[in-house]
C-alpha cells in the first residue's frame, strides 16, 4: 500500500534541502566576494589584473601569468582572457584553485562584477542549520491571480542601494481576504515562477529582520496557493555579498506570519549575522 506522505513529512523534506543548497560550492554560503570593476584593478583574494570592456561588450578581461593558475572556461591564461558575463549567450567560467571559483556578474547600469566562491568558506564550515517555524495549516492560502496584460514595472529598493529602486517586471496581482483584510500583493518574474518578497510582524523580532520570499506559480483556473510554510530567507541573511530586494509597500504584513523560515544560524547556536 502507497504511503501519502503529510504535508509536515513534506515540508521536512524541504527543509532538508533547503540546508544542502546553502552549503553547495555555489550555494549562498560559499559566495566570498562581489568586486566591481570599473578600471584595470586587482581583485581581493584570487590571482591577476582585472580590467572592464568597452561598452556594449559583455564581461571583464584578466591577465595573468601561467603561473596564477587561472582556469577560463578551462583554458590556462598566460597573458589576457575575456570572462563573459551572466548576460551573455555564453556566460564565462573561471577557476582558481580546487575550491575557489568565479564567475561575472552584470549591474543595470552596465557595471562587471567578479564573484567568487569557496566550496570550503569559513562560513560554510561555522553554518549551524536554518531555525524555522513549525508547519502552520492557517498560512496555506488559495487566493486570486489577476493577471496584468503584458505586465507592468515597478521600482523595488534592494538592500545596498541607498534607496535607488530598480525596475522590477510585475506581470500580475494576488488577491485574497484573511481575518477580515483584503490584501493585494505584488510578485515578480523569477524565471518561470513569480516571486513574492513580503515582511511580516515577525521581522526582527522571531525572523530575519529585511523579510522573506516565497516562490510561487498561478494553477490553471486563475487561483494560486500562497503556502507560507515554504517562505524561506533571502541570500542576504546568509552572506552580506549578497544585495536582496526589499518588500514593496503591498507585501508588508501588519501581522504575524509564524510559518516558514526564521533565521540562518551558526554552529554555536546563534544567529548568523
Amino acid at each position: 500500500m502507497t504511503t501519502v506522505a503529510t504535508p509536515e513529512d513534506q515540508l521536512a523534506l524541504y527543509r532538508s534541502r533547503r540546508e544542502q543548497s546553502v552549503v553547495q560550492p555555489r550555494g549562498n554560503l560559499a559566495l566570498v566576494g562581489t568586486q566591481w570593476v570599473n578600471a584595470e584593478q586587482p581583485i581581493y583574494g584570487v590571482p591577476g589584473m582585472w580590467a572592464p570592456l568597452p561598452v556594449g561588450e559583455s564581461g571583464l578581461m584578466v591577465t595573468a601569468v601561467a603561473s596564477d593558475n587561472i582556469l577560463v572556461n578551462g583554458t590556462l591564461v598566460d597573458g589576457s582572457a575575456i570572462v563573459a558575463g551572466k548576460d551573455a549567450a555564453t556566460p564565462g567560467e573561471v577557476i582558481f584553485s580546487s575550491t575557489l571559483s568565479g564567475f561575472v556578474v552584470a549591474s543595470e547600469e552596465g557595471l562587471y562584477a567578479l564573484r567568487v566562491w569557496d566550496s570550503e568558506s569559513e562560513a560554510i564550515k561555522n553554518f549551524g542549520g536554518i531555525d524555522a517555524f513549525a508547519y502552520n495549516p492557517e498560512w496555506v492560502i488559495t487566493a486570486e491571480w489577476i493577471e496584468i496584460p503584458g505586465g507592468t514595472t515597478v521600482g523595488i529598493e534592494h538592500l545596498k542601494d541607498d534607496g535607488k529602486p530598480r525596475d522590477r517586471v510585475m506581470p500580475g496581482e494576488i488577491r485574497f481576504s484573511k481575518d477580515g483584510v483584503d490584501y493585494h500583493l505584488a510578485a515578480f518574474k523569477e524565471g518561470r515562477a513569480l516571486l513574492l518578497v513580503f515582511a511580516d510582524s515577525t521581522n526582527g523580532v522571531s525572523s530575519y529582520s529585511v523579510g522573506r520570499f516565497l516562490l510561487i506559480a498561478p494553477n490553471v483556473d486563475d487561483s494560486i496557493t500562497l503556502d507560507f510554510n515554504r517562505a524561506y530567507l533571502p541570500p542576504c541573511a546568509f552572506n552580506y555579498n549578497f544585495n536582496c530586494p526589499l518588500p514593496p509597500a503591498q507585501n508588508r504584513f501588519t501581522v504575524p506570519i509564524e510559518a516558514g523560515e526564521k533565521n540562518a544560524m551558526d554552529a554555536s547556536g546563534s544567529l548568523l549575522h
